[in-house]
């Protein structure tokens, strides 16, 4: 059945964007995402931040599933070595969140990323990541020379 392109519509800011600073993605608070208080379990904004980092990633041209299929000679993930949070202010239900997410360095295997979670104008979420590549033997892998120029931001936010 042909959806007449309503389904490149939909999935066309699916991903967020990309920025002058690196990656902004917006999001919906839900009930599922809440505790019993109605404001965002700690556990949650892990899962929002995620989101933002493989949607960066997404829109650079770097694709989870073609990692790990091999592409690039072998089977490599990504994994997470440190996160550092600040929790601010609470996010609640039905809240329209923006993920912002920017690359401050790479070195070697690693890459250093911020991240904000804000509503509106306000920073509820303070985030600053450190991520690795691995391959299959769960050893390091020297960060791609071709992924440097799409990761590394034009400017700071």
């Amino acid at each position: 059945m042909d959806d007449h392109g309503e389904s490149a519509a939909l999935s066309a800011g699916l991903s967020g964007a990309l920025t002058e600073f690196g990656h902004r993605l917006m999001a919906r608070v839900y009930y599922a995402d809440t505790d019993f208080s109605g404001v965002v379990y700690h556990a949650r904004y892990l899962e929002f931040l995620e989101r933002g980092r493989s949607d960066y990633l997404r829109l650079t041209g770097v694709h989870h599933t073609e990692l790990l299929d091999g592409k690039h000679g072998e089977r490599i993930v990504w994994v997470v070595r440190r996160m550092e949070i600040d929790f601010r202010s609470p996010a609640r239900m039905d809240d329209i969140l923006t993920i912002d997410t920017r690359t401050d360095d790479i070195s070697g295997a690693r890459i250093f990323m911020g991240q904000q979670l804000k509503r509106g104008g306000d920073v509820l979420v303070e985030a600053k990541v450190e991520a690795a590549i691995v391959g299959e033997n769960g050893r390091p892998k020297r960060f791609p020379k071709e992924w440097i120029a799409a990761f590394m931001p034009k400017a700071k936010a």
